[in-house]
């Protein structure tokens, strides 16, 4: 906890008036307790109540002064606002961010590149009646564009299941020169279109019905799997009063998974190799979540409030950034996966987080698949 910046949480605490009229269990306890939770894997309030209680007697060296009680935190929880976690979580970003800044992710690249994309979780309709999503379940979504170049999520929308993807557009606040990669739910030209008049680029998959005609082909070295480079104009009704200016096909065939990929791009410098390459960078996002699922606590939820599940959700994207930020200001080598496991099991230990990774003789279980991208040498 001393990683985090206090007065930057203070600040969040001070801007949304988290610690008014509260005389005990102030903002900072109720983050503590939830970082807890998210990073020793606690199912419910009762076992926080109960893990929390049973080391009471080194609470309040890291911050806990108050008794822990399993309704103090659940009202918190409700009626405390998320986006005091929220800003703060954007705080711990842009710190990760400058420590990531000098990795090199594209070696073809200077430009920034983004992958866009949401998770659904299911959630009981009963229990969280707000969260529509269909006629007999409920569900939220979480929106994230997430940097390429470091794996550290950059913007996060929390929405109900029934929010469509392409929404998330309008959100977004365009970098020039920005590379954004989005897979094909996100085809809506008029808000491509945004996004190219505001000098940033897209790369995307083209949907099977695209109506388009071709103006240019380019040569194409088929050896790399290429099957052809196009100029193009849409011909659609709409599609064409949308984006009326050019656009760039390209066609690839994957050996790997025996199948025709087609993408759109309005980037005509960069080789079609290297747009086809920035595609499969996608697969970083899923795997992103797929990272946080597994081992932060966001598929079940402490409360049943759209604040308390938020709140929950802002802290574990939080506890993410800080051992990415720890991670990297100690030069750990280790996956973040292993980094987890070892603070989850020495969490009250009053020993430097650097000396657990100081033998020698430690070996890392976790060996890479070199079939997937990685997120973090996960």
């Amino acid at each position: 906890m001393s990683y985090i910046p206090k007065h930057s949480f203070n600040y969040c605490v001070e801007k949304y008036r988290g610690n008014y009229k509260v005389q005990s269990f102030t903002c900072w306890e109720q983050f503590l307790a939830m970082a807890f939770a998210q990073l020793t894997y606690r199912e419910s309030l009762r076992n926080i109540e109960t893990c929390l209680r049973a080391m009471r007697n080194k609470l309040y060296h890291i911050g806990i002064r108050s008794k822990m009680s399993r309704s103090t935190l659940a009202d918190a929880n409700h009626n405390r606002d998320w986006r005091i976690y929220a800003d703060f979580a954007y705080i711990l970003i842009d710190i990760a961010k400058e420590l990531y800044r000098g990795d090199k992710f594209f070696k073809e690249l200077n430009e920034t590149v983004y992958a866009l994309d949401s998770t659904t979780i299911d959630l009981c309709l009963s229990l969280f009646p707000w969260a529509k999503f269909r006629q007999t379940k409920s569900a939220i979504k979480i929106h994230t564009l997430l940097d390429l170049q470091n794996n550290i999520p950059l913007f996060i929308s929390i929405t109900d299941g029934s929010v469509h993807d392409v929404n998330i557009l309008d959100e977004l606040v365009t970098e020039i020169g920005a590379f954004y990669v989005v897979d094909k739910g996100y085809i809506d030209f008029e808000r491509l279109y945004k996004l190219n008049i505001s000098s940033a680029y897209f790369v995307t998959r083209a949907k099977e019905n695209l109506n388009f005609k071709r103006i240019y082909s380019y040569q194409v070295d088929k050896t790399l799997g290429l099957i052809c480079d196009q100029s193009i104009l849409l011909k659609g009704f709409y599609s064409s009063q949308y984006y009326p200016e050019k656009l760039r096909r390209i066609k690839f065939f994957d050996s790997q998974n025996n199948r025709r990929l087609v993408f759109l791009t309005n980037n005509f410098r960069l080789p079609a190799i290297t747009i086809a390459n920035l595609f499969k960078q996608r697969w970083q996002i899923e795997l992103f979540f797929k990272w946080i699922k597994q081992n932060l606590k966001i598929k079940s939820f402490y409360g049943n409030s759209p604040n308390a599940v938020k709140t929950q959700i802002c802290i574990a994207i939080s506890v993410y950034v800080l051992l990415a930020i720890i991670k990297k200001k100690l030069k750990l080598e280790h996956s973040l996966y292993t980094f987890l496991q070892l603070v989850s099991v020495s969490i009250f230990e009053k020993t430097p987080i650097i000396s657990m990774f100081s033998d020698s003789n430690y070996i890392n279980e976790i060996q890479p698949d070199y079939n997937q991208l990685s997120l973090f040498n996960l």
